[in-house]
This record gives C-alpha cells, structure tokens and sequence, in this order.
C-alpha cells in the first residue's frame, strides 16, 4: 500500500512538473523520438566511459571515445534509417544547431586530451556537457 503511494505521489508531482515545464517542444514522429532517446543513452555512457579514462590518466583513449562517440566523427548515425526515424529533420533549428556544437565541442575535446596535458584536458571536460545541458534545459519531446 505504501509504494502504491509512493508512486500515484510521485505520479502526480510529474504531471504538475510538466504542467510547468518552461521548455520549447519539439515534437518528433515516434520513431525519430526513439532514436534520439537512444543515442541520448549512448552519450551518457561515452561520458561515463571518457570521464573514467581522464580519471585514469589515459588521455589519448579518452580523446579517442570522444571523438568516435561524441565528436564530428560521430555525426549521421541516422543517416541510412526511414525519413521518420531521423531526429534531425525534426528538430527546431536552434535545437539542431546546439546539438552541431555538442559535437565540435566534443572533437575539440578530443584534440586537447591527444596533446596528453592533463591539466587542460581536465579543463576542457566541461565542454563536453555544455551542449547537453543547454539542450535538455531548453527542448522536450514531451
């Protein structure tokens, strides 16, 4: 009884949340929702995994996963998919060009991590999220 609570408590705090939600919609087809909720989850783990090599002192590696993962590099996974399931196309033009910048921020990462001066490596992690950030305050797909 007490985690159905919890939860129908939980449930309504949501829906007063997104009653209040100040951020832009950006309403996609099903599909294209799905492929970027998925590579949104993807994103978290390169972070995951770069954070865990700067924190290792492996630099150069780290600079490599974000570049593969996050970087220029990593630009039009979605490319060969249905018009439909492409988050791209959807997107609000603003929110579309914070996510190029996500990505130039992220080669540019990787550009600093491969000098291997860890200083300024560390400095740079920031930047990784910037982009992130400035999106998930500003958009919604729901």
């Amino acid at each position: 009884m007490k985690i159905a609570l919890v939860f129908l408590l939980a449930l309504l705090a949501a829906g007063v949340h997104a009653a209040d939600d100040g951020r832009q919609l950006a309403p996609m087809p099903a599909a294209a929702e799905a492929s970027l909720r998925a590579e949104m989850r993807a994103h978290l783990l390169a972070l995951n995994e770069i954070l865990g090599l700067v924190a290792a002192g492996k630099l150069t590696e780290a600079g490599e996963v974000a570049e593969k993962e996050l970087g220029v590099s990593a630009m039009g996974k979605h490319r060969s998919q249905p018009f439909d399931a492409r988050p791209g196309p959807h997107m609000p033009p603003a929110m579309h060009g914070i996510g190029m910048d996500g990505h130039k921020a992220a080669s540019e990462f990787a550009r600093i991590a491969a000098t291997g001066d860890r200083d300024t490596t560390i400095a740079a992690l920031p930047s990784l999220t910037a982009a992130c950030v400035a999106c998930h305050y500003s958009y919604r797909l729901r």
